[in-house]
């Protein structure tokens, strides 16, 4: 297994990818064409001490997000967060080359700002690079004059309005990848569907296997690894399309199915909680109440 690279500083970063020295010590407007070492980044897993979004085209080779390869062959926008792994390969004989630009910067440039809390709530920093953001034409060109307007701060002389200037512009950036991610969840709606069928596939299958009791309740980790996607991709994509969350739509399920027992069944209460996948028939007679204002036998009672 190779050896990951950390890269910890943007400075690191120039050094490393044979650029001049960063005009900032904590944020850097890259040009992509303007790296000149890029064996460093080939062929190898890197991660890094800082926020990365970069809007690129790969025109040779492959990116590996985890064990998922995506291709770079359209622009699109991919958010990185610190210390998430990425991969890059390249085909034997074919040299590294992509367009496009790419801003970072760390996160203690944040600090003691609205930002440094607000940029967790931005989900899409937590997606694989399979699920990056496709742009339209439009769209990219307004985020280019969003990173035009950064470039020109970070290279102007440095002073004590800089960091405004320059969060607000990212702010600025970053809300209307949020509004740009919400139009591909809704454009995109032939394979959203189809994700969402395979989501009902695997939560049905999990409730009819008789391996339920031992194996404990599904998670909302469990089943995103089953469709290959990182679980804030699923609970948003599913939130678009039918307005629940991972987790809702899985105690929907359970409820469903444990009614469906407590109605038709002479089941225990705690046989069916132990039957559904959970450990304590507590937790079980808790979710029940919570969803449905009545106790398992209250309920049991109005069908007698």
């Amino acid at each position: 297994m190779s050896s990951i690279l950390h890269i910890k500083s943007i400075a690191e970063y120039h050094r490393l990818m044979e650029l001049p020295k960063p005009q900032h010590p904590l944020v850097s407007v890259v040009n992509f064409e303007d790296i000149k070492r890029t064996n460093i980044a080939t062929n190898s897993s890197i991660t890094y001490g800082f926020y990365s979004i970069a809007l690129k085209q790969v025109l040779n080779g492959k990116l590996k997000y985890g064990q998922q390869e995506y291709d770079f062959d359209e622009g699109v926008l991919a958010f990185i967060s610190p210390n998430q792994i990425l991969r890059i390969e390249v085909e034997q004989g074919q040299e590294y080359s992509h367009t496009g630009w790419l801003l970072i910067f760390h996160p203690d440039f944040l600090w003691n700002t609205a930002l440094a809390n607000k940029i967790k709530k931005y989900d899409y920093f937590g997606y694989e690079l399979k699920e990056a953001l496709h742009l339209s034409d439009k769209e990219e060109t307004m985020l280019k004059e969003i990173i035009r307007n950064i470039n020109q701060e970070y290279n102007s002389n440095i002073d004590k309005f800089s960091q405004d200037v320059i969060i607000s512009q990212l702010e600025l950036l970053l809300t209307y990848s949020e509004r740009f991610y919400q139009r591909q969840f809704i454009t995109r709606k032939k394979s959203n569907h189809t994700i969402l069928e395979q989501f009902e596939k695997i939560l049905n299958d999990y409730f009819k296997s008789e391996d339920s009791s031992t194996i404990g309740l599904p998670t909302v980790k469990s089943i995103s690894s089953s469709l290959n996607l990182s679980s804030n991709y699923l609970s948003r994509l599913l939130k678009t399309l039918t307005g629940k969350s991972t987790q809702e739509f899985i105690h929907e399920k359970l409820i469903q199915l444990a009614k469906e027992k407590l109605s038709t069944t002479e089941l225990s209460v705690n046989e069916i909680a132990y039957g559904l996948g959970f450990e304590h028939p507590q937790s079980f007679g808790k979710l029940f109440k919570k969803k449905t204002e009545l106790t398992p036998l209250e309920f049991r009672k109005t069908f007698n």
